[in-house]
């Protein structure tokens, strides 16, 4: 157990220097800052117009002026199939392909750092920024909606009321799923970043992947195929509030999640071994 220390230590450390690095970007910081400001601008444009409690819109609008942690919620659901895809694109077209178009990655490599431990440490760093991107997301979101229009009992999809705790416990289990899927989204990027030294390249290409996926899920005669695409299960969280909650289509989303980053990663690791890094 005790061999096991230093290499977890060098990993450990690998770790944190990728996440000063990608902290220290300022584009990152810019990202961030405009995934916070989504769930304010939502706030304070429904507490100024106040719709209904049956007006339409997407999943829980109406229901924020019931309860603004809603806003939060409403908040992930309108990012999912735009902004956060885009913030894995980012992150991983930095990963790999950025720096290696711009000659660092060769340098990191002469040092005695293997390349599937240094692929292993990019991708779990970026996937703790995007973690934190969403946890921003959420938190500015509840804050928003305590902030404009109180707390109190929650008011779920299925009419049964929650407790503030329990509602907070289910924005905080929507956050972990987002995260799920966006490591598959990750994964992805991370892979097509091993296969480019252009990062604005592989972040197009991951975009347009994503974008793929949810125009394909729009076309009924594929019905066989959506099953197995990340976008049809991205927004399962949405069964979290719920009574009962349903997990089937949440297990079934980790389940696809699961799948690509094994496979993707996987797939980024046999290449990136064997690539010649010329930059």
């Amino acid at each position: 157990m005790r061999a096991r220390r230093p290499w977890a230590a060098a990993f450990g450390r690998l770790v944190r220097s990728e996440l000063g690095l990608i902290a220290g970007r300022r584009r990152n910081q810019v990202g961030l800052l405009i995934l916070a400001a989504v769930p304010l601008i939502l706030g304070i444009a429904v507490w100024y117009t106040a719709p209904p409690a049956d007006a339409g819109g997407p999943p829980f609008f109406s229901s924020i002026t019931q309860n603004g942690m809603f806003i939060a919620m409403t908040a992930l659901i309108v990012q999912m199939p735009l902004f956060l895809p885009l913030a894995a694109a980012a992150l991983s077209g930095d990963a790999i392909a950025g720096e290696a178009g711009s000659g660092t990655l060769r340098y990191v490599l002469t040092v005695p750092v293997g390349r599937i431990r240094l692929l292993l440490a990019k991708y779990l760093a970026a996937l703790v920024g995007l973690f934190i991107g969403v946890l921003v997301i959420a938190v500015t979101g509840v804050i928003t909606g305590l902030v404009l229009f109180g707390s109190g009992p929650v008011l779920t999809l299925s009419g049964f009321e929650l407790t503030y705790a329990e509602g907070l416990m289910r924005v905080g289990a929507a956050v972990l799923y987002t995260t799920a899927a966006l490591a598959a989204v990750l994964a992805i990027g991370i892979l097509i970043s091993t296969l480019t030294e252009q990062p604005i390249a592989a972040m197009i290409a991951v975009v347009v992947v994503t974008m793929s996926m949810q125009i394909l899920t729009t076309l009924d005669q594929l019905a066989w195929l959506h099953p197995y695409l990340i976008a049809h299960h991205w927004l399962a969280s949405i069964d979290l509030f719920r009574e009962p909650v349903f997990t089937e289509g949440m297990v079934d989303g980790l389940w696809v999640f699961a799948t690509y980053v094994v496979i993707a990663l996987g797939l980024a690791m046999w290449r990136f071994r064997t690539k010649d890094i010329t930059s």
